[in-house]
């Protein structure tokens, strides 16, 4: 009976750790992706067909605050951008 005990108790050990390691390995690669989202976005800012004040605020923006600043540029301003045609 103790040595059942003993491992149903070294089982739970291994799936916390599991559990652990899944959760670790989840917040790397979601700061992953919104390192990857933030180059991105700055690299298609600075690409875009706007003038520079407006991309020294998009710019400020995504600094300011890192993935809701890309995360904006590509659901909005990249889309604006796109549709100013005469702007150099």
């Amino acid at each position: 009976m103790q040595t059942q005990l003993v491992h149903h108790m070294t089982l739970a050990a291994t799936s916390v750790e599991v559990a652990g390691a899944a959760v670790t390995l989840a917040f790397i690669l979601c700061g992953f992706a919104a390192v990857v989202l933030f180059i991105s976005a700055l690299v298609s800012i600075l690409k875009s067909r706007l003038t520079g004040g407006m991309k020294l605020v998009w710019i400020v923006f995504a600094f300011a605050a890192p993935f809701l600043g890309s995360l904006c540029w590509f659901v909005i301003g990249r889309k604006d951008a796109q549709r100013r045609p005469g702007v150099v």
